[in-house]
């Protein structure tokens, strides 16, 4: 299998670890991955906020780069996912607004986005039954005993119609995958709340009261951690933890994958973490 790869900013920056172990798994399990070549900044974050015309064309940009490479283009980060996705929908579905942008991107870069290839996050993929069985397989370190709960956060499978792969209010592919690692995957009901990321800076009171309530939640379920597929969602559970009496390590899905399947760089991975993830992974190596 052969796909475009979109990392987005924040697997070139803040989330490198996320990025690198992608990198390892898909390798791992025979994906090919090719960048896309000259991608652009999706803006996800702000550009909705600020200019229309820039928060559909900077998306449809990549897109119209992706299609021209042949591929379905691979987005890790859900935020990306999302707006690539809901891009895509839109112009799947003709809305106006769309096809004006797609009608001036033609002018401006000579070609236009004809939606015929998928937007695909990771989870998805490494989540199919057959994959599961190929990544059982190379499971070499198995995750037994560590209890996990997954979480997806708000972006990854919502608004259904436009971006789910998985049950929009109770997903359940991360879990499977994770079990497929040997991991005790526990049973809660915040999956896919919000963790407040879009309000890090401007709400930082708020943030830290949400992501008190989805460790506290989590523990109360019995986790040693969270699992994440999303790097806005990792990071602002990694480092807004300061409600919390005992703090909990965040995992991207991938670095558990690498961990199971022995991958040697894995620990540099886990140092980039802001709650030290080795007492938990140490257990493991013990069998506790």
């Amino acid at each position: 299998m052969k796909l475009t790869y979109y990392p987005g900013c924040s697997l070139h920056s803040t989330a490198a670890e996320y990025d690198d172990s992608t990198g390892f798994v898909c390798r791992t399990l025979g994906v090919e991955l090719a960048e896309l070549n000259d991608w652009n900044c999706c803006g996800a974050s702000c550009a909705h906020a600020t200019n229309h015309f820039l928060a559909a064309a900077l998306p449809m940009r990549n897109l119209i780069l992706a299609e021209q490479a042949g591929h379905d283009v691979m987005a890790p980060c859900a935020a990306c996912y999302n707006t690539l996705r809901a891009t895509d929908h839109a112009v799947r579905w003709q809305d106006g607004q769309a096809m004006t942008i797609n009608a001036d991107l033609e002018e401006i870069m000579g070609a236009k986005y004809g939606a015929t290839i998928q937007v695909r996050h990771p989870l998805e993929i490494l989540s199919s039954r057959e994959m599961l069985r190929e990544i059982s397989a190379k499971v070499v370190r198995p995750l037994k005993g560590l209890r996990l709960v997954a979480y997806y956060g708000c972006l990854l499978t919502r608004p259904k119609h436009v971006v789910a792969f998985d049950n929009s209010e109770h997903p359940t592919r991360m879990d499977n995958l994770l079990t497929a690692l040997g991991a005790e995957v526990k049973r809660w009901s915040y999956k896919t709340d919000c963790c407040g990321g879009a309000l890090a800076l401007s709400r930082t009171d708020a943030v830290a009261t949400l992501v008190a309530k989805l460790v506290t939640e989590a523990e109360r379920a019995g986790a040693q951690a969270i699992v994440s597929a999303c790097p806005l969602c990792q990071v602002n559970l990694d480092t807004r933890q300061t409600q919390v009496a005992r703090p909990m390590p965040i995992f991207y899905f991938t670095e558990l994958m690498g961990v199971a399947f022995g991958a040697a760089a894995s620990g540099q991975w886990l140092q980039k973490h802001i709650i030290d993830p080795a007492p938990v992974l140490a257990a493991l190596a013990k069998g506790e």
